[in-house]
């Protein structure tokens, strides 16, 4: 029996690692020929070599407009189509607002919000054009947001705005999309296991905890596989998915 996503290009971006690695090795593993996009192109050479196949490595920072741009193009000039975009890349530079180093806010603002919608935008019209044809005669768009696009606390202010304005390019887009077969899909982790709180100052890490037992980020992969292949009659617009002993 064929998998469910053969004859179809997926693009990930921040696939080096965590959540995004998971993802692309979950879409490969159901058929898809995945674009990995990251700045780290060692690290996506090594796992387009484990995946085999036509999997291709797109070094890349999807932070700056042009290269945005030039991954989306690359991926469909080499690999004939995009059916399928997880706009996974991000930081997380936590802290306090007062005093904070505010070209921490920039790099957040730039990637986890300006690059996500710079890949939104330039994969729009593959993604349009892929929803009407076969072999699905739909499309994906899954943006990876984080439970603190749902909540305000302390020491994350910054983070949170970026991840509450996914949640509302997010809709906003998909309402004017849907009808045209191109379902735009939101996933919020909570804590999850990812090098992620790596990239925080250390006098910051140390307050941090992830709890007891994390979120592992196969289990995020799986929730994006679970939305790519539903039939075509079904969009899962909105995934939130916690540590059971995480309570916010």
């Amino acid at each position: 029996m064929a998998s469910t996503l053969d004859g179809t290009v997926a693009l990930v971006t921040g696939a080096s690692s965590g959540i995004g690695e998971a993802a692309a090795r979950a879409l490969a593993a159901e058929g898809a020929t995945v674009a990995l996009a990251a700045r780290r192109k060692d690290r996506l050479d090594a796992l387009a070599g484990e995946l085999g196949g036509s999997a291709l490595a797109v070094e890349a920072d999807i932070a700056q407009q042009e290269q945005a741009i030039a991954a989306v193009q690359h991926t469909v000039d080499e690999l004939g189509r995009l059916d399928i975009v997880i706009n996974n890349a991000g930081v997380m530079l936590l802290g306090p607002i007062a005093g904070a180093p505010t070209e921490e806010w920039d790099r957040m603002v730039d990637l986890n919000l300006k690059g996500l919608m710079y890949v939104a935008h330039a994969a729009l019209p593959h993604l349009l054009r892929a929803a009407a044809e076969e072999p699905r005669r739909v499309a994906d768009l899954v943006n990876i947001s984080s439970v603190a696009g749902r909540r305000v606390g302390v020491g994350g202010g910054v983070y949170q705005a970026t991840k509450w304005g996914v949640g509302t390019f997010s809709e906003a887009l998909r309402q004017e999309v849907t009808e045209r077969r191109v379902r735009v899909s939101l996933v919020e982790p909570g804590a999850t296991a990812t090098e992620l709180a790596s990239h925080v100052r250390a006098e910051v890490r140390d307050s941090l905890s992830a709890g007891e037992d994390p979120l592992h980020a196969s289990d995020i992969a799986d929730a994006i596989l679970y939305i790519v292949t539903r039939p075509r009659r079904v969009a899962v617009n909105e995934i939130l998915v916690r540590p059971t002993e995480q309570v916010r």
